[in-house]
């Protein structure tokens, strides 16, 4: 029995339908429908579908064995193909409405199923595609919900009349008008519940045409607004409905989450907003002690992935008494090798690094010593200026011979022997 016949204009919006009162059975799932089909036509030893009993004879291979009970003696003499148009041609199997008919393009029984939906006037028709609605709702079947709340729309704006005309005129207008709120109001929650937002603002917005004093659609169109963060109008409609009913609690909970939602968003924008303008601050001060100490930089645009590192002033990013530590990379160009290094302060030196990165581990041949290397930097023009090892990084930086791309300090490790091999090989590269 369903808790409820109705969607009434006072539903609790809270209230959890999920929970069945005692002695009260669950909801039959589909396919449990179509098994319990088949178990009535066994119970009442009716067929389904008509026996083909030769088909039938030919399959029996033993003459003692007993019969078939008729349920399932119609299904197991037909083949898979014929079952499934047999199925398509009875309504409660029916998926293609074009082949449900027999040979003439008929099928008495569909025919009879549509007599019965055209019976009673328009309205009639309306309310009773509401009511299964509603039915559907009590089950949370949502999308079956819809679809009914739909038809009953669909039957209130069809132009064709094939319904029985009313008795009384301005009764059937009123009955008409009050489906169509309902329907829409109703298919209002199914898709907020289904997370159609817009939809559900739709049909509020039809509901509310028809009956600017429907509580419920300011609340489902209020709900559906804060789902789309459209925080100004989810404030504006749950007020509007306020207005109308103050002591509505579902409209009280709506509005109080939105005022949440609100804040948060404000408290999110306003935090934003401070670390954007500190890092603006901190952009400028880092710009003008680079501009102060000669340092050219560039950016390219395809920079590389070094997650948080960067340019920075250290220990305040404020103060331009601060020391600027820079990302860089050793390169060892001869062995198709590198070494990153997130931080290295002007005031270091490139020996300081590599005191603790030698003995490189690939290094078989221990070519790789502080004594037996020389480093070199790109300037800017695409050539080459060797790098002292023990002078520091803001000596080397200074004076825009060489600029640092992409926020990266970029210096080649080259064995003694090798030098020549490698300054030839970069000529080249530029020459190419």
């Amino acid at each position: 029995m369903s808790r409820i016949e109705e969607l009434p204009d006072d539903f609790d919006e809270s209230l959890n339908l999920n929970e069945l009162p005692v002695n009260e059975a669950p909801p039959v799932a589909p396919q449990d429908q179509l098994h319990s089909g088949f178990d009535l036509f066994a119970a009442s030893n009716e067929t389904p579908f008509p026996i083909n009993e030769e088909r039938l004879k030919a399959a029996k291979t033993d003459p003692s064995a007993p019969d078939m009970p008729p349920a399932m003696a119609s299904v197991k003499s037909h083949t898979s193909a014929e079952l499934l148009d047999l199925m398509n041609k009875t309504p409660l199997f029916m998926t293609d409405i074009d082949k449900a008919g027999d040979e003439n393009g008929e099928n008495p029984m569909l025919d009879a199923l549509t007599a019965l939906q055209n019976e009673g006037t328009r309205g009639d028709v309306a309310q009773s595609f509401k009511e299964q609605g509603n039915e559907a709702v009590q089950e949370k079947r949502w999308i079956d919900a819809k679809e009914m709340y739909t038809k009953a729309l669909a039957v209130i704006a069809a132009k064709e009349d094939n319904w029985e005309k009313p008795e009384d005129l301005a009764v059937e207008k009123k009955l008409v008008l009050q489906m169509e709120e309902l329907s829409h109001i109703n298919r209002a929650l199914c898709n907020l519940e289904l997370g159609n937002y817009r939809a559900c603002i739709l049909d509020c917005a039809a509901a509310l045409k028809l009956n600017p004093k429907n509580v419920k659609a300011y609340y489902r169109s209020s709900m559906a607004l804060l789902k789309l963060e459209r925080l100004d109008e989810a404030e504006d409609a749950a007020k509007r409905g306020l207005v109308i009913d103050s002591e509505n609690k579902s409209l009280q909970i709506a509005a109080s989450k939105i005022s949440e939602r609100k804040a948060a968003v404000e408290r999110i924008a306003a935090r934003k907003k401070a670390e954007a303008e500190l890092l603006r601050k901190q952009n400028l001060v880092l710009s003008t002690a680079l501009r102060a100490r000669e340092i050219r930089t560039r950016k390219t645009d395809q920079p590389p992935e070094m997650e948080d590192a960067r340019i920075r002033l250290v220990p305040d990013p404020l103060s331009p008494e601060s020391s600027v530590e820079f990302p860089a990379v050793f390169l060892y160009p001869m062995d198709a090798q590198s070494d990153f290094i997130k931080s290295f302060s002007e005031l270091h030196c490139i020996a300081d690094h590599l005191d603790y990165m030698f003995p490189l581990p690939w290094d078989t041949k221990n070519e790789y010593t502080i004594p037996n290397v020389e480093c070199f930097m790109q300037t800017v023009s695409g050539g080459l200026i060797k790098a002292g090892k023990k002078l520091p990084l803001l000596q080397i930086l200074t004076g825009g011979k060489v600029e640092v791309v992409d926020q990266m300090v970029r210096i080649f490790i080259v064995p003694s022997g090798k030098t020549g091999a490698f300054i030839a090989e970069m000529k080249a590269r530029k020459t190419g």
